[in-house]
C-alpha cells in the first residue's frame, strides 16, 4: 500500500493527536513525543 503525502497542516495536527481510544498508532505523535522525552531530559544539554 502505498504511503500518501503528509501535507505540513495534517503533521502539526497529527502532532497533537494522540488517537486515544483506538489499537492504532500516530506516527507522527510518537516521534513528537519522543523527541519531547528527550528534550525535557534533566541530562539533556542545550546549545
Amino acid at each position: 500500500m502505498a504511503q500518501k503525502k503528509i501535507t505540513p497542516a495534517n503533521n502539526a495536527a497529527n502532532m497533537q493527536n494522540a488517537n486515544k481510544g483506538t489499537s492504532g498508532t500516530n506516527r507522527q505523535y510518537s516521534q513528537n513525543q519522543g523527541n519531547r522525552g528527550k528534550q525535557m531530559n534533566p541530562n539533556h544539554k542545550g546549545k
